[in-house]
């Protein structure tokens, strides 16, 4: 956050909205009259939100058009009226709707990436087109593995380690993932089977109308006999395709960093350093290793830098 001596950073988010056409795929870049520029669809956080909320929301607002996230794209930095500004992008299919002009967006257009870019008016959008357009990673979700929210003191509950329940924080955590999650459309929820476990994505199951499925593989319990059996079951959601939907899967921490150090991904992107799993936190995984997009997400409280 910035010092009271500093200018506040003001906080914006957006999307790279594409769909297919013929072998590659087209982006939609918006015009805004109050500025007369080509850009990409974007704007600033409300209060209380996260920023993947906010480019979804914003993205709606401007084009009209329905979006399913998927893997983040570049932040961009610059500077407004001797202000810092900060935009979080992702790259975001879209799955219908229509464009109509309004206050903020008077025309849409769909361009291939090489002409969204040529389109565009700043560079720093052509940067995160050029990202969303690469192919060497996918686009979309495939798995979103979660980590249970937090459950209060093992030593202090009396009873089967189990059956621990979530705490305030933890039933708070569920919440947030309960209203950001729906944003990459999920098809199926899992769970391992301790009640924290459960109890972290039910909310989320809700809000889908699913059922929870219980995956014993990816319990700690489990996974310590047969780690082999949980990085199958994961590779397995990872190769569904896109037309599967995204699968979320609600694990532990005794076994989100070696699954994922099994895929490629390691902390800060060092070798050997385990990829880090806070209690309510998620792994948005796509591809394979070798081809993998891993973006973490520690949680989904509000941006620290969004109006309060």
């Amino acid at each position: 956050m910035s010092s009271p001596a500093e200018p506040r950073t003001v906080v914006a988010a957006g999307g790279v909205v594409w769909r297919p056409a013929g072998d590659g795929i087209e982006v939609a870049v918006v015009h805004r009259a109050r500025y007369d520029d080509w850009s990409l669809p974007k704007g600033k956080l409300d209060a209380g939100e996260h920023p993947l909320q906010a480019a979804c929301r914003e993205v709606l607002e401007e084009t009209g058009l329905d979006v399913v996230a998927g893997r983040r794209c570049p932040t961009t930095r610059y500077v407004v009226d001797g202000a810092p500004k900060r935009v979080d992008y992702w790259a975001m299919r879209c799955v219908g709707g229509d464009f109509a002009a309004n206050d903020e967006v008077d025309e849409l257009r769909w361009l291939p990436p090489d002409e969204a870019a040529a389109q565009l008016t700043h560079d720093h959008d052509r940067l995160v087109v050029a990202d969303a357009a690469r192919t060497d990673v996918p686009r979309e979700v495939a798995v979103l593995l979660v980590r249970h929210g937090r459950a209060g003191s093992k030593q202090e509950f009396d009873g089967p380690d189990d059956l621990r329940p979530l705490d305030t924080k933890g039933l708070r955590q569920a919440q947030q993932l309960a209203g950001a999650l729906p944003l990459f459309s999920p098809a199926t929820v899992a769970s391992a089977p301790p009640l924290r476990c459960r109890s972290t994505v039910e909310p989320l199951a809700e809000e889908l109308g699913l059922a929870v499925h219980e995956r014993p593989e990816f319990g700690e319990e489990c996974f310590a006999e047969d780690p082999q059996a949980a990085l199958t079951g994961l590779e397995r959601l990872l190769d569904a395709g896109p037309d599967a939907g995204a699968a979320v899967v609600c694990s532990q921490g005794g076994a989100i960093p070696s699954l994922l150090q099994a895929l490629g991904v390691h902390g800060h992107g060092v070798p050997g350093l385990p990829p880090p799993a806070a209690k309510g936190s998620v792994w948005a995984l796509g591809g394979r290793p070798g081809a993998l997009a891993a973006d973490y997400y520690p949680d989904f409280q509000p941006d620290p830098d969004a109006p309060r």
